[in-house]
């Protein structure tokens, strides 16, 4: 992408000023965006971003710029914005960066920009005529591709220079189910780091109907009662809860700053026995899966916490100094326009042993949350409302009627210790992630787990 001596220059332009480290971050995006509204396509667009971050470091102060004129003059200049913040009198100069090869853990075989848009299309009209047939209830399906190629170029003054290409594609599925004056919607995505082969290779006919599905049974679905109920999630996005409510409690730019709740307890308890958690940006074409991070590091498994004993936090760089500990390859940001932090990759619950049908006949009377829809937490907390896309009433141990306008309500620490029951069947779900470097693709998983017990709001109504 960029020459190593140019690099270089940069570098060593950046240190001048007596900056301890310098990075340099070279990014060249291509983005394919395709909609179909009603069986037609609504939108087709396409688009490159090309971009240069730079990074310094003094001690545990970090500044940070980024350009998009990629002349030599171009980055010197801004190697020199950052260079002014610092002030030292040792100065560091690299000349040489040591030969990085990356190791490719998700292999790629139909690059995007070589699949014609039509193959595109004819899937996703497979996937409109599976949702838009399930039922005469369902009045609108909206239907999304995105796929891009990104290729980073990562360098700094501890001699990385690393390259590496991440492909990655997603299609969400919506459906509205109308009648009469009621509306509800259905949702469902799927995602993977991999080609167009993903695409290609998904059961259609399941994600166009699941979506309608979802929408008609919400249609028919009573006011969920509130109170304090066990609750059973699903396996798969039912997850979100811990990524949300303790996955970032567990990532150094909250423990650094002692505002995670899990800050200086490692060894300690903080879950039930049957819980534990990991991060594995490692697992193969997965959405959330990486080759390496955005500082260069190779990706890796990383147990938090084990059996309800916190194990370890992800860390970055920079907190791996606040911290004086070590970075676990857990370093992201969503582009050139970030700098990076740590973040999570593929987050989930471990199985246990339970299946599904023996939490949910174990539970007398409760709610099954099948699919979890958006929420709001507190990181410092870790107090957190997730609404339920999709919910029932459990009674007697079996499913009974859906119920409408489920909120889980909890704190991340509390929930942990009262998992009661994991089940059997890990599954994984798509998102995308929001903190102070951008937007990244996450996984969040689990298998179907019971709480024993959480507060839900929902609307007031016998049970």
């Amino acid at each position: 992408m960029l020459s190593q001596s140019l690099v270089q220059d940069v570098l060593n332009e950046a240190l001048t000023t007596g900056g301890d480290f310098a990075e340099v971050f070279v990014e060249d995006r291509l983005t394919n965006n395709l909609s179909l509204q009603g069986g037609l396509v609504e939108n087709s667009l396409s688009g490159r971003d090309f971009g240069v971050g730079i990074r310094l470091f003094k001690g545990f102060q970090s500044t940070y710029t980024y350009t998009t004129d990629f002349t030599k003059e171009g980055m010197l200049k801004a190697a020199k914005r950052v260079a002014q913040t610092v002030h030292g009198d040792q100065l560091l100069k690299i000349t040489d960066f040591g030969q990085q090869q990356v190791k490719v853990l998700h292999p790629i075989q139909q690059m995007p920009q070589s699949v014609d848009k039509v193959r595109k299309v004819n899937v996703l009209k497979k996937v409109h005529e599976s949702a838009s047939q399930y039922s005469d209830l369902i009045t609108q399906v909206s239907i999304r591709l995105k796929d891009e190629e990104q290729n980073v170029l990562i360098a700094n003054s501890e001699g990385a220079f690393i390259e590496d290409q991440r492909v990655r594609n997603i299609l969400t599925v919506q459906s509205i189910a109308s009648e009469k004056s009621r509306m509800e919607s259905g949702y469902i995505n799927t995602g993977a780091l991999a080609g167009l082969e993903h695409l290609e290779s998904i059961d259609v006919n399941f994600y166009g109907s699941e979506a309608s599905r979802i929408a008609a049974t919400m249609l028919d679905a009573d006011p969920c009662p509130s109170g304090t109920f066990p609750v059973v999630i699903d396996n798969k996005f039912g997850g979100v809860i811990f990524h949300e409510a303790c996955g970032h409690s567990l990532e150094a730019s909250a423990v650094a700053k002692n505002k995670s709740v899990f800050s200086n307890k490692l060894g300690e308890k903080v879950a039930s026995d049957l819980v534990t958690y990991i991060d594995d940006g490692t697992l193969q074409n997965e959405w959330g899966s990486i080759n390496i991070d955005d500082e260069g590091e190779a990706a890796r498994r990383n147990v938090l916490i084990e059996n309800g004993i916190l194990k370890g936090y992800l860390v970055d760089k920079l907190n791996a100094r606040i911290m004086n500990t070590d970075i676990t390859g857990s370093s992201r940001r969503e582009s050139y326009r970030f700098a990076p932090t740590s973040r999570m990759t593929n987050t989930f619950i471990a199985p246990g042993e339970s299946t599904r049908e023996d939490i949910i006949s174990n539970t007398e009377y409760g709610i099954f949350a099948k699919y979890m829809g958006g929420g709001q937490v507190n990181p410092a907390t870790g107090d957190y409302n997730f609404g339920a896309e999709e919910a029932y009433i459990i009674k007697n141990g079996k499913i009974d009627r859906p119920v409408r306008g489920a909120t889980l309500i909890g704190n991340g620490a509390e929930t942990l210790k009262k998992v009661d029951m994991v089940g059997n069947n890990l599954g994984h779900g798509a998102g995308m992630c929001g903190a102070s470097s951008g937007a990244v693709p996450v996984n969040v998983g689990q298998p179907t787990l019971r709480v024993s017990e959480l507060t839900v709001g929902g609307t007031k109504g016998d049970a």
